[in-house]
């Protein structure tokens, strides 16, 4: 594994690395479009809003809410990571990438996450095969970015932050079962197509 120090040893307190400025800007803007996504979706279909549960059982719908908020507290745990344990200037993921992969992991969760939302209720009002192949599409993506995304946290390890680390790591596995499991593999078999 590789070790590289804490990312305030290379940066001082007041400036931020351009990689984690840029990581940042992405996460803002696609987490307004995400939420944005959301909340105009529920806005603007108050009637079918509850249809985006598709055919999944009342029975597992805790399992999804209980791990929804797990998943939300677990990407801001491994962003934590990314953002201050990581020295972008030393971070080595899998492949020899450098840090800037984080920026490809992230935009495969965030710009498809913006899109489910919407495709989901243009498939509830007007059912088609290309929105159902294109509704699969953005839920796969989010899941392989979430996959990807465990995979280079456990790959990037700072010698002097294992808690943070540790944390990450925990962090990304529920993220990853709500992404990679829940989202696209059980919701997809009870969504009426």
């Amino acid at each position: 594994m590789t070790r590289m120090p804490y990312a305030a040893t290379v940066r001082t307190r007041n400036s931020m690395h351009p990689d984690h400025r840029s990581l940042l800007i992405l996460n803002v803007l696609g987490g307004i479009a995400v939420l944005g996504s959301y909340v105009i979706g529920i806005a603007t279909h108050p009637e079918t809003s509850s249809q985006v549960w598709g055919g999944v059982p009342e029975s597992i719908r805790p399992l999804y809410t209980v791990n929804m908020f797990l998943a939300a507290a677990g990407y801001f745990a491994f962003s934590f990571f990314v953002f201050f344990r990581l020295d972008p200037d030393r971070a080595r993921l899998p492949g020899n990438r450098g840090f800037r992969a984080f920026h490809v992991l992230y935009a495969l969760i965030l710009i498809p996450s913006a899109l489910w939302m919407p495709l989901t209720f243009a498939m509830i009002d007007a059912p088609s095969a290309g929105l159902w192949a294109a509704i699969r599409l953005v839920l796969f993506l989010v899941g392989l970015g979430s996959l990807g995304l465990i995979a280079a946290i456990t790959t990037v390890r700072p010698a002097d932050a294992p808690i943070a680390w540790g944390i990450a790591i925990a962090g990304a596995i529920p993220f990853a079962i709500q992404t990679a499991l829940l989202d696209a593999l059980v919701w997809p078999a009870y969504f009426p197509a």
